[in-house]
């Protein structure tokens, strides 16, 4: 399928909405009831003019397509994609279902952070979804206040397990890149928002480019950790997520998954994160890494966590 072809086959996806399609048959994953979920965040890196031979987004789309079926997630956020990209992996993930709008005019223009899910797996909440720019003014398009030059933006949605039943609550988010000041406000925002949800008692997933390390006060609010935001003492937030990398990898030095296309590996230059349920089983995480510095799909790793909650 030609470039061209993709774009339009995504633009008419997009355009009709995924309310509009047949619900698939319910495909039996857990017979015990146990809500278990593939994540991964993807920070797939926006279709650059400066970007030329090998990092030009039509010559690694496939790249990008083949390590999203390596790791094969149920739900995935991605961040940085444009319309035309978002169209593209839609079109060429027939299997995965879309939501998410462009941040400078909350339609088609600016980058996306979008979320897929498995549309044979689950049913999305037509009532309970929606995006929200980190600002004074969230429900604006395209607001900024904090400092940050770029608009920024959160996608959520509450999507059923067809086979069981169970409800569960995606947020991905992409903060600023420069502003440390719009992360710390971004935080406490993001918290609030998840805590307003409808069904409570859910389970909840933050998907995530922060543009901050493990450590940085704005990340480490979300486990529960007393920082300082803003020039202020903030207590941890009281419902407070898990980290599962962070959790099952404590030792690894080497956690880097922003190389700016060096395809390093050093540091400690973790910016991409999943968090989840304080209550969830914690069954893998990792981050994914081509071999060599022009076989990479992204200037991002993609990470990815492997989590389960009881019934």
């Amino acid at each position: 399928m030609t470039r061209a072809r993709i774009i339009a086959l995504g633009l008419a996806l997009l355009g009709a909405g995924c309310g509009e399609k047949e619900a698939p048959r319910a495909v039996p994953v857990r017979a015990d009831g146990v809500l278990e979920l593939t994540l991964c965040s993807f920070n797939v890196r926006y279709e650059a003019p400066e970007d030329h031979g090998w990092r030009k987004w039509p010559n690694r789309l496939d790249r990008v397509l083949r390590t999203i079926r390596q790791i094969d997630p149920d739900v995935f956020g991605v961040q940085e994609a444009l319309h035309g990209q978002a169209a593209d992996l839609w079109a060429s993930l027939p299997d995965y279902d879309f939501h998410g709008i462009g941040r400078k005019d909350g339609k088609r223009e600016g980058e996306y952070a979008g979320i897929f899910w498995k549309r044979h797996r689950f049913e999305p909440d037509p009532a309970e979804r929606g995006t929200f720019w980190l600002s004074d003014y969230p429900e604006m398009p395209g607001s900024r206040t904090w400092g940050n030059d770029p608009e920024r933006c959160t996608s959520w949605i509450r999507l059923t397990d067809r086979a069981t039943g169970r409800g569960f609550y995606v947020f991905n988010t992409h903060w600023d890149h420069r502003s440390q000041y719009s992360r710390e406000r971004a935080a406490p925002l993001i918290a609030s928002r998840i805590d307003a949800r409808a069904h409570p008692e859910e389970p909840v997933v933050l998907l995530g480019d922060f543009n901050a390390t493990e450590g940085n006060p704005a990340v480490d609010y979300f486990i529960g950790k007393d920082v300082t935001l803003a020039g202020q003492s903030v207590r941890g937030w009281q419902h407070p997520l898990t980290d599962p990398y962070r959790r099952l990898h404590p030792d690894v030095k080497n956690r880097r998954t922003l190389h700016f296309w060096t395809a390093r590996t050093d540091g400690w230059a973790k910016v991409d994160h999943i968090l989840v349920s304080k209550d969830a089983q914690l069954l893998g995480a990792d981050i994914v890494r081509a071999e060599t510095r022009e076989t990479q799909p992204s200037d991002h790793y993609p990470v990815w966590v492997k989590v389960a909650w009881p019934e």
